[in-house]
């Protein structure tokens, strides 16, 4: 119990630090780019096969007991991971007491709160577009459609148009404009603005909104555990995510 809530608090010092990743101010003009397929040749030199990163697989065998009982809060029914670690996952486990207490951390910034899976997923997409990552919008575009946010939503966030402009659209209510405007602005713009605040405090409350830049610091720490090991989408999968030219 203690070694879980050191890590607990090495996480929430992580989320402190995490860096701030921009994106153009000037979204409207910005061109961008299909990125195809995932190929052979994309994947860097320095890539290992068994966990396409730069570092190895764990081996739960040779793991010690705190290492053992990180590798099997992830690799158990229900999580997504059955069949072994991949992704973040399989990196983090390089340092079991972080890996356990990041496990807590996602299970309630992603299930544990009031949000639905389709807002849930619609600021995970708000969040990885504002920090350009591929493997982040790639994993969730289709976890997003499962959870029927619409696909015309979802092209709203991945071409950051201008939501005071847009015709009507299906779904995309005060609730969903909102909070893609405050994930832009918490991830993008030097302070969230003192409206968009008022609003989504009103709307979500304290605890609420709480939760939200949780889980926006959650997918930051996502993407710089990738950025940092140059995690990679598997080859033979579409690369969803349009980039700038």
């Amino acid at each position: 119990m203690k070694s879980h809530i050191k890590g607990l608090q090495i996480f929430s010092m992580l989320l402190v630090t995490v860096a701030v990743f921009t994106s153009d101010s000037d979204a409207q003009t910005t061109q961008y780019q299909p990125q195809g397929m995932q190929t052979a040749d994309k994947i860097p030199a320095d890539i290992l096969p068994e966990t396409m990163a730069r570092l190895p697989q764990v081996q739960r065998d040779e793991m010690d007991a705190t290492g053992q009982a990180a590798y099997d809060t992830y690799v158990r029914p229900g999580t997504g991971y059955e069949s072994g670690p991949r992704g973040p996952v399989a990196m983090w486990l390089h340092s079991p007491v972080l890996a356990e207490a990041i496990f807590d951390v996602r299970q309630r910034v992603r299930y544990g709160t009031e949000k639905d899976q389709r807002l849930t997923e619609l600021i995970i997409l708000s969040t990885a577009r504002e920090i350009n990552h591929q493997y982040e919008w790639s994993a969730h575009e289709p976890l997003a459609i499962t959870a029927g946010l619409e696909q015309d939503i979802i092209e709203v966030i991945k071409y950051r148009k201008d939501l005071n402009s847009l015709p009507a659209i299906a779904g995309l209510g005060e609730t969903e404009k909102l909070l893609i405007q405050f994930t832009r602005e918490l991830v993008s713009e030097e302070k969230v603005s003192s409206d968009t605040f008022s609003e989504a405090i009103e709307m979500f409350g304290n605890e609420g909104l709480m939760d939200i830049v949780g889980l926006v610091g959650y997918y930051n720490f996502v993407a710089m555990t990738l950025k940092a090991f140059d995690v990679q989408r598997p080859v033979g999968t579409e690369l969803l995510l349009p980039l700038a030219e």
